[in-house]
Order: structure tokens, then sequence, then C-alpha cells
């Protein structure tokens, strides 16, 4: 559904690309990286807020993608009934009775200002537009930031409710990995502007291991690879490929990283 191929853009002071990523349809895709790693640049040229310097971008139609941000970017002294007013113009599926069905299952109050929304509300909000215009792609970008542990396990069933017609398709953009690991099928990790990996969840998990050593320190080609290698009283730790593996000492001892580790770890680079 989604193929970024060559995809760059400058700024000053930060570069995106070359990227190379496919999101596959039917699928939940997680995307994550260290904050200002390129996640938001990425979904705005998708969004088609801002333009590539180069490369191609294969997207739907923009009246297919549905969009959740960390707050609602509709005027804050809009009624919520008004915002359903506004948008239908701009989409040829939209839906009233959809839009005010998905409200009253969410608790959202149609009479209330946008601006008195809490969070968890204001994300129950996008969600119900988004299906209101009959979006297939979803993008949201850190929607559970600030939100208490109830609206996030809504979100994760709202998405599963969603994903049931396997035409659909989400990408999901999140700093809380605990979200991603829970939500998605597969994880793509970026760094300084470049995709490190994407890949199956599981998989991406068992592609890496954090390394606990003592005083036997790492081969350094081994340690040239090694993702944030730092040494400690008792010894030395860090993220290595599983393929390295073989070429640990023998007094270290490896783990199954968390995707917080991974992140954290590629963050701090090699």
């Amino acid at each position: 559904m989604i193929d970024l191929q060559g995809v760059t853009k400058h700024y000053p002071g930060f570069t995106l690309g070359p990227l190379d990523l496919a999101i596959e349809e039917g699928f939940v895709t997680g995307f994550v990286g260290a904050n200002g790693a390129g996640k938001t640049t990425t979904i705005k040229l998708l969004l088609r807020m801002a333009h590539p310097d180069s490369g191609t971008i294969q997207r739907p139609d923009m009246a297919d993608i549905g969009v959740v941000l960390d707050t609602p970017s509709y005027d804050g002294d809009w009624r919520v009934s008004t915002v359903g007013k506004v948008l239908r113009p701009f989409y040829p599926r939209w839906s009233d009775a959809r839009f005010q069905e998905l409200l009253e299952r969410f608790n959202v109050p149609a009479d209330r200002k946008v601006k008195q929304l809490s969070r968890g509300m204001g994300m129950k909000l996008q969600i119900a537009a988004a299906l209101a215009q009959g979006a297939t792609f979803l993008v949201l970008d850190e929607p559970t930031s600030g939100l208490d542990p109830l609206s996030r396990d809504e979100l994760a069933e709202i998405i599963g409710d969603f994903m049931l017609d396997e035409h659909r398709t989400v990408l999901f953009s999140s700093h809380i990995t605990s979200d991603i690991e829970r939500i998605a099928d597969y994880v793509a990790v970026i760094d300084k502007g470049q995709i490190v990996t994407c890949a199956e969840g599981s998989e991406l998990l068992g592609s890496y291991r954090i390394l606990h050593g003592g005083r036997t320190p790492l081969d350094p080609d081994v340690a040239a690879e090694a993702y944030g290698l730092r040494s400690h009283a008792a010894g030395w730790d860090a993220l290595i490929a599983t393929r390295l593996i073989g070429e640990i000492p023998d007094d270290a001892v490896a783990e199954e990283p968390t995707l917080d580790d991974i992140v954290v770890r590629i963050a701090k680079g090699h």
C-alpha cells in the first residue's frame, strides 16, 4: 500500500534519507525511534504536508488516509458536532450517521468544544472522524502521548476492530514502545534519518541480543558493530546482532532485548 524509495528531505541541521520503507497492506506497522530521528518528517511526507527533495512515494488517495495526532488539529472553539460539518465536503464517502454512531460509542459529547476535551477524548474524536470519512489507511502520530493506561487500552481495541477488514492498514508512530509491541505486526526502526531495520515484531526482537560481559572485552571487530557499548564497574554491556553471538567472550551473558532496549541502544550508536 505504501512504498517510499530513495526519499530524501533536507532541513538545516537534519537530513532524512535516502530512505526506503514499505508498509504492507492489511497490517499494523509500528514506527519507532528517538526524538529527532525522522518519524514526524516521514509522516509529513506521507501526508503531503512536505515534499521530498528526491525519491518516490506511493500512497493511497488522501481521501483514504485518516490521521490521528497527539492533539486534534481542529479549531479549539469548534463544537464536536461542527467538526463533522466542516470535514464532510472534503471526503466523498463521509457518513454523518457513522460519525454520530462513533461519537456515542466513544462517549464524546457532541456539544462540547474541542479545546474542552481531554487528551483521550481528543484522540477518540480524531478516530471517529477518520472512520466516518471511510479511511482505509490510518496514520497515528504519537496518539498515546499523555494518555492514561485505560485510554491506551481503548485505542488498542479500536485499532483491533479497524483491522478486522484485511484491506485496512495502520502506521503507528509512538515513543511508548510497549504500545507498539502490543499492537504492531511489523516494526520499523529509524535513527538519524535512516531506516535501521523493518521486520515482523518477534523477528526484530530475535535479531538482537543484549550482552552483559565481565572482565573479558569484546573482540574489536564485534565491538565496532555493537550499539551502545558501555563500561562499568562490573564489566560492560552492549546490543549486538544475534548473528555475532558466536564471537562473544565465554563469560558474557546474552538476553533477548525489549523494543525499548533496541531503540535506546541504536540511538546511542556504534
